[in-house]
């Protein structure tokens, strides 16, 4: 794994944390118990931090930064909640994701947008800088629409997602072990 100070700041990880090797994790990251970053993940704390919550997953080719301050901006932090599930190549801008969500495959999560518990976001959406998505609904388009209020299945599958993520980390961290 690629773990990088910046300014003195190093990334934390929980015992249980694990990150792939192509992975990049640079400067004040916290990752919690089973939070796992996989192939080619880019977490990048330099300008503010970041958190990743138990049990969640950043997927192959996502990037997390966050926004700095300035004379136009407060900056924000980036913060993922627990359970929640990051597609392949989601880009995640200082935001905050409540737990139990997912964000699809290639979705754009902009500054001081809220996806609360329990959000569906599609595959490719965009959800602007400053938007609050309502718990308990899926959000598709670019930038986002409420379609419908989700399931109770659907809504269980995020737990679940979280867990089977928590298993495959388990499965890859043996493999490095044994190599």
């Amino acid at each position: 794994m690629t773990l990088r100070s910046y300014k003195g700041m190093l990334p934390e990880l929980a015992a249980s944390a694990w990150v792939d090797p192509s992975a990049q994790v640079i400067g004040s990251c916290q990752l919690a118990e089973d939070v796992s970053i996989w192939p080619c993940a880019v977490l990048r704390g330099d300008v503010s931090a970041i958190e990743v919550g138990a049990r969640s997953n950043i997927q192959d080719g996502a990037v997390v930064h966050a926004t700095h301050a300035s004379e136009r901006t407060r900056g924000s932090m980036t913060r993922v909640g627990c359970d929640v599930t990051v597609g392949h190549n989601v880009v995640l801008h200082g935001c905050i994701l409540e737990d139990e969500c997912l964000i699809g495959m290639g979705a754009i999560v902009l500054d001081n947008a809220v996806v609360q518990k329990h959000v569906l976001v599609g595959a490719n959406s965009l959800v602007p800088a400053g938007k609050v998505l309502k718990s308990g609904y899926l959000y598709l388009g670019s930038p986002v629409k409420q379609m419908r209020p989700l399931t109770d299945e659907e809504k269980a599958f995020f737990k679940y997602s979280a867990a089977h993520y928590v298993k495959l980390k388990n499965e890859f961290a043996t493999e490095d072990l044994a190599e």
